[in-house]
């Protein structure tokens, strides 16, 4: 009975706590926007690639009345939380088109390219790490651990730009950009999908290469460290074989700090996508980002960081319960904190 109250009670604080950090994110999404210089409706005048578009001041007094920008901040607040709780983010400024459409159109592009970029560093990563583990001291694992540090220092965008000179450009191996061939409306099912892998093919080698270098060094020094405790000395004094020792008990216990990297991270990859989208001209979130920010789309804006950070607070909630289902010893000692 006390045990299960306990474990609700614990519940119960981490759910607020997650409520609380939403609520300063959502206020910190309503002021940051309004905190940039210029006028969000300079670029609605003006036509595409002019430099310097004029509006009138009748013209924006029109605007800013119409996107509700001319009322006081705390009404303009109180607006954007009522809109929130309806699940309406509001209207595009610069488009003219409902917020959620847009940020519709575009997650597929981003998420598809993250999450296969968390699958490849994650997969190689662990491989790479278990292989320097296991020939620790030798050239293999000195070979490893020089050449993934170095790729590790190198910002994504600039891992972007190699790939594209070399494999794009100069061995055209893979198109320059986009997201798929424009006006290739005969192509089957089949030749689509290739087409878009294709495409994804260097922002996710980006990606993946960006974040190889801190999966292996975690990889490897937890299973390091893992195959130094007493219990696997004991498994290797009753006969277990290597393989077995390797896998089964060392490997299981090393995936903790693993897996919550991975979570962990997300939210620095998903910048890194940002940056990687506009090298290659990707047409995911990072793209639209830029555009609304160049544009000062407040809602935009808005739209996106709001669905970035709950993407980063949900990678961080599915941690805790990857962590605790990884080693229940987590869970209990949760309770036990708690009066």
């Amino acid at each position: 009975m006390g045990r299960a109250v306990s474990q609700g009670q614990g519940r119960a604080g981490k759910t607020a706590s997650y409520l609380a950090t939403v609520w300063v994110i959502i206020t910190l999404n309503f002021l940051l926007p309004r905190l940039m210089p210029g006028d969000p409706f300079i670029f609605l005048s003006g036509e595409e690639g002019e430099d310097l578009p004029q509006i009138t001041e009748a013209q924006r007094a029109y605007y800013m009345d119409y996107f509700g920008f001319d009322a006081p901040l705390h009404v303009q607040y109180g607006r954007y939380l009522c809109r929130l709780a309806a699940g309406d983010l509001g209207q595009s400024v610069y488009y003219n088109a409902k917020v959620s459409a847009l940020l519709a159109d575009r997650l597929p592009w981003t998420l598809a390219m993250v999450l296969m970029a968390v699958f490849f560093s994650t997969l190689l990563g662990t491989l790479l790490g278990m292989i320097a583990a296991a020939r620790r001291h030798q050239w293999a694992d000195r070979a490893l651990f020089i050449g993934l540090i170095l790729v590790s220092e190198i910002p994504a965008f600039l891992i972007g730009l190699v790939l594209l000179f070399v494999f794009a450009a100069g061995l055209n191996l893979f198109p320059l950009s986009g997201g798929m061939t424009h006006f290739a409306d005969d192509m089957s099912w089949g030749q689509r999908a290739a087409d878009i892998c294709r495409h994804a093919a260097l922002p996710v080698a980006t990606l993946t290469l960006a974040r190889l270098g801190g999966i292996f060094l975690l990889a490897r020094n937890s299973l390091i460290t893992v195959m130094a405790r007493e219990y696997l000395v004991t498994a290797r004094a009753k006969g277990l074989s290597r393989a077995r020792i390797f896998f089964r008990h060392a490997l299981r216990n090393a995936m903790l700090p693993i897996v919550t990297r991975v979570f962990m991270g997300l939210g620095g990859l998903v910048g890194g996508a940002i940056l990687v989208e506009n090298v290659y001209n990707y047409p995911g979130l990072g793209k639209l980002m830029r555009e609304a920010v160049a544009h000062q789309d407040y809602p935009l804006i808005q739209g996106i960081f709001l669905l970035v950070t709950l993407a980063v607070l949900t990678a961080n909630f599915t941690a805790d319960l990857a962590m605790q289902r990884l080693d229940p010893r987590i869970g209990r000692a949760g309770m036990a904190v708690q009066p």
